[in-house]
């Protein structure tokens, strides 16, 4: 890895249109988080960037359907994601948004100079148009099936299944993800971006890592499917891209430009300029030249992502800072792949997710056990999951039992041999105990072997190999432990105390060591151990190389004579039922999306023999109260003539518990019970929704005698 004298580290900004899930984590922020965390221990200078996406179709029709206004819809998403990074450590040196004055200034700024030079093409053309919204669409608000592979739920730009480049035009059987409808063609004028003038020298730069003749990154540092994916695009050819649309709420394009009345810039056009109008924010703040970090050939620009926007940084994003001239290219885009949940992709329309600000909710003081399961199974390299199931194993297999119980036994153990103080040992002795060398050898090795660790754990993270790193970290831990177990100090104390002193101090180093390696990965926890250790608070100002050099010396990394405190417990065991609520909280949210999807379009065609599986029967609902800790279910008792049964029912946003009692229903009787929120659910009421979402009741016209079939 190239050594450079700044680096400028950015997350994909999220799209203020709706909460983060743990995919987001995993995707996009957590990796970057660590890796800064990491530069600032070696003592680079580095700034970390991000901030909210709030602009695009998505929020004016959320603001529309909510009664409010798109300004308003951003404000509430951008405080709710400023908390949510803030509580989950994510350590951005600024958190900005692009509806900032700035920003709309610095985006306008790049078009004119773009404009300017004549690299755009004005043309007309025909876009897909959504009659019911009254709006033409953005590429990634048409959904069809991919013409090359079939897959059903391919976008207007990409196919996230086979990784094709897309124009909306070729998508089989489009549909408009704001409304449903099929759109149409309209014509309209708008600036395009040449993308295939660009071709040669992107494929030379994706490929080689030069550009005219210039070394600016190492491709063998790239991942192989962030390069696999680029090279396809380019095989495919690269197509003039728009870089404005129709839209009403946006960066405008600037209004001295010919034409420009009714047009926005596009999203990539607008958005990973964020990442530079932030910058400028965030130098201005601190007296910094925010040049030097996005203009300076010394400066490496490093973008963290999910593998759904590695084109945009790849290829589209590197063309229009070169066709501006100013600017540097990424020297990396560690893309990550996506992480599914229990079994399923996760999906926000379906509430199937693991929302992040209530995992904080549920689970108070906890960030860094969610932490470490995601670098656990983060999808560096291939899609992983994340299961409740899993999360727990993580946390009482590997955190209470590995590192929790050794930093509890080595202070449990200073404090009851040594009153809390770390021993010293007289070094001119050998040890007749377990040891069986003379006691600086053994501890001058055995630290030596802990610096060869470190640095290994150090090459894994300037890789972006973070699994590899939280493993050589936790065979530390596991190797403290096994000193210890080795040796049995609560055994030797009492005929060869000098070997105790010598083992507990070299425990005593590992735990030092361990505060400063693992605060890039669970930095709370750091704060805890340092606290327990009553060292300085670590500002992540050089601390790692300082602590490596103290080891390379010799040196020990907490001095004997130090006084600790006393012990306490970092982690804590993870019970089966807080994880079934959780498993109950995930589907009882599905559930709702299942009694509630909208008719339209309508499902694949099923044969008579399917219908007659199903067994309907009219029933009357005779109790009703609503279900603990889960705003939208329904608790139902149901007279089926014959028997009584309980379902489960995501009505309550419609009726009241009082409302529904009384009402004669149509049951789907035959459905499979399952649990949701601890409740067995037997069989589904049916629902008609409208266009509104507005759910009634599917009931006969007249009453009929309950536990009646419906044919």
């Amino acid at each position: 890895m190239r050594q450079f004298n700044r680096y400028t580290v950015t997350s994909a900004l999220p799209y203020a249109n709706g909460p983060l899930h743990i995919g987001h984590l995993a995707g996009a922020y957590l990796s970057a988080d660590i890796f800064v965390r990491f530069m600032r221990l070696t003592g680079k200078d580095v700034i970390y960037i991000c901030g909210s996406d709030e602009h695009g179709a998505a929020i004016t029709l959320r603001a529309a359907k909510e009664g409010t206004t798109p300004q308003a819809i951003v404000d509430k998403y951008h405080e709710l994601f400023q908390r949510t990074f803030e509580d989950m450590g994510i350590s951005f040196d600024i958190y900005h948004r692009t509806s900032a004055t700035i920003h709309h200034e610095t985006s306008q700024d790049f078009f004119r100079n773009l404009h300017a030079k004549g690299e755009f093409q004005e043309k007309e053309s025909e876009q897909y148009y959504d009659a019911e919204a009254k709006q033409f669409l953005a590429d990634r608000y048409i959904k069809g099936t991919c013409p090359k592979c079939n897959y059903e739920e391919a976008y207007g730009d990409q196919c996230e299944n086979c990784g094709s480049a897309l124009s909306p035009t070729e998508l089989i059987n489009p549909t408009s993800t704001v409304s449903g409808a099929t759109p149409e063609l309209r014509k309209t004028t708008h600036w395009y971006l040449p993308l295939d003038k660009y071709e040669t020298w992107l494929r030379e730069w994706i490929t080689t890592g030069k550009v005219d003749g210039k070394e600016l990154h190492d491709p063998e540092s790239w991942k192989k499917h962030v390069l696999g994916q680029c090279k396809s695009w380019l095989d495919s050819g690269l197509q003039p891209r728009s870089m404005t649309r129709d839209l009403d709420w946006g960066v405008d394009v600037p209004q001295e430009i010919e034409g420009a009345d009714g047009k926005k810039l596009y999203v990539w056009m607008d958005a990973p300029i964020g990442y530079i109008s932030a910058t400028k924010e965030w130098a201005a703040q601190k007296g910094k030249d925010w040049k030097t970090y996005w203009q300076d050939e010394d400066s490496s620009l490093i973008h963290f992502i999910g593998k759904d926007n590695i084109v945009f940084h790849c290829l589209i994003f590197p063309a229009i800072l070169k066709a501006h001239g100013d600017y540097v290219l990424p020297t990396n885009v560690p893309a990550n792949q996506f992480m599914n949940l229990e079994g399923r992709k996760i999906s926000t329309s379906k509430n199937w997710a693991v929302w992040v600000h209530e995992y904080v909710e549920d689970f108070p003081g906890r960030q860094d056990e969610l932490r470490y399961c995601m670098v656990r199974n983060m999808p560096e390299q291939k899609d992983s999951e994340f299961t409740w199931k899993g999360f727990q194993d993580c946390n009482n297999n590997e955190l209470v039992n590995n590192l929790a119980n050794f930093v509890n036994r080595v202070v449990v153990l200073t404090n009851k041999y040594y009153d809390g103080v770390v021993p010293s040992f007289d070094e001119s002795l050998d040890i007749i105990g377990p040891i069986d060398v003379d006691e600086a050898a053994y501890h001058d090795s055995e630290c030596l072997r802990l610096f060869d660790d470190l640095d290994a754990y150090c090459d894994y993270l300037r890789k972006y190999d973070f699994r590899g790193a939280l493993k050589t970290l936790m065979e530390i831990s596991t190797r403290g432990n096994q000193i210890l177990q080795n040796n049995e100090p609560w055994k030797t104390i009492k005929t060869d105390e000098e070997s105790v002193k010598v083992v507990m101090n070299l425990a005593l180093q590992y735990v030092a060591a361990l505060r400063i390696a693992i605060r890039p990965f669970m930095p709370f926890t750091s704060d805890k151990m340092t606290k327990l250790l009553e060292m300085p608070q670590l500002k992540e100002d050089g601390e790692l190389n300082e602590m490596l050099m103290t080891l390379a010396e010799g040196e020990l990394i907490i001095p004997a004579g130090q006084q600790i405190g006393k012990p306490i417990h970092l982690f804590s065991r993870i019970t089966d039922e807080v994880i079934q609520e959780q498993v109950d909280k995930l589907q009882s949210s599905d559930v709702q999306e299942e009694e509630t999807a909208p008719v339209n379009p309508l499902k694949a065609e099923i044969q008579f023999d399917d219908f007659t599986k199903l067994d309907i029967r009219t029933a009357t609902i005779i109790e009703a109260e609503k279900v603990k800790k889960a705003n939208k279910l329904l608790k139902l008792e149901l007279d089926l003539g014959f028997e009584k049964r309980t379902v489960v029912s995501g009505i309550a946003a419609h009726y009241t518990p009082e409302e529904v009692i009384g009402k004669q229903v149509s049951l789907l009787a035959n459905l499979a019970p399952r649990k949701i929120r601890g409740v067995e659910s037997q069989g589904m009421i049916l629902m008609a929704e409208n266009s509104e979402g507005k759910l009634c009741f599917v009931n006969p016209d007249e009453t009929f005698e309950n536990g009646a079939g419906v044919a």
